[in-house]
């Protein structure tokens, strides 16, 4: 194992220090599948000699609650998690988002999107769904005069600034040439692997929410360049996304981090755990006696190779 580390370190990561991160949002409490991520996180820094963050991802301000920032931070620190200090909290850094996204804008990468959420399902084409199963936009505004923006903007009309992917595919590539429309992963082995993104897939996404000046996928890029985060590990459910993260990274000029995503606990009815499910609540297990030890134990099948098998239900 010593081996494969130093190889590791020294062929993918190319003496840059070992990073990663575990960002929680605070919509509700977390449960054991924040745990899971937490330790394989800590336990991989450990073995490769590097550091342990903790992030807030705090984008969204109609659901996200201090409260819950709060209970994060006992929930987690109770099972035995250790990271460094400062704890980022993404909502204290808009204006870095909107400054990435006027970059974005200059170069006509973006456009404004009107379209209710109704009205882009009644659009959508009948089976044309993105890797989360939503429809994938019609691009209905994308044509849409200076004139009439003007107007709807004028009228209070609320817009969420998308990303005009087929544009901005045609620029990574220019960038980046075909070979560098990829993402470097690795397995249980450490082994690393190039995995092709397939960002058309999801359509025009979502950059600046209609309610926020940025989204999920330009804040998670921006953050983990900002962090120096290096190793990305998140769950399995997350991969699909990294072939927008790879595609923004390429576009606004961003090191490329190696990715890690490990498997999942599914719940009993077979689905990916919710923090709506109490029986997996870190507060909820504290509360019925459960130690902190018993909880890593429930989890060793997957902390004894994380990345490589199928996802596990919750027994």
């Amino acid at each position: 194992m010593t081996a494969s580390v130093e190889r590791f370190k020294a062929e993918v990561l190319r003496g840059r220090m070992p990073v990663t991160r575990l960002a929680p949002s605070p919509t509700g409490r977390v449960h054991i599948g924040h745990a899971l991520s937490g330790f394989i996180g800590m336990d991989l820094m450990r073995r490769l000699g590097g550091r342990f963050l903790l992030r807030i991802e705090d984008t969204d301000i109609e659901r996200c609650k201090p409260e819950f920032v709060a209970a994060i931070l006992e929930d987690l620190a109770w099972v035995g998690l250790d990271w460094e200090q400062p704890v980022l909290r993404q909502s204290e850094y808009f204006r870095l988002y909107e400054w990435a996204a006027s970059h974005l804008w200059r170069r006509g990468l973006l456009y404004r999107c009107f379209a209710t959420r109704g009205e882009i399902q009644a659009a959508a084409l009948p089976g044309h769904v993105d890797p989360d199963g939503a429809p994938i936009c019609a691009g209905l505004h994308k044509g849409l005069g200076a004139d009439e923006g003007a107007r709807r903007m004028a009228a209070g009309q609320a817009f969420a600034a998308r990303l005009d992917m087929p544009k901005a595919i045609a620029e990574a590539r220019r960038i980046a040439g075909d070979a560098g429309m990829a993402f470097t992963e690795f397995g249980d082995d450490l082994v690393p692997r190039r995995v092709r993104i397939q960002p058309e897939r999801w359509g025009d996404v979502v950059i600046q929410r209609k309610n926020t000046p940025t989204s999920y996928h330009l804040s998670v890029v921006l953050d983990d360049a900002r962090q120096s985060v290096s190793i990305v590990t998140r769950g399995m459910d997350i991969r699909p996304s990294t072939d927008i993260h790879r595609l923004l990274q390429i576009l606004l000029g961003l090191p490329e981090p190696v990715y890690a995503h490990h498997r999942l606990i599914l719940g009993a009815d077979g689905r990916k755990l919710s923090k709506r499910d109490a029986a997996t609540g870190l507060a909820e297990l504290r509360a019925q006696g459960v130690t902190p030890e018993a909880v890593k134990s429930r989890l060793a099948p997957l902390l004894s190779n994380p990345f490589d098998g199928p996802s596990i239900q919750l027994s």
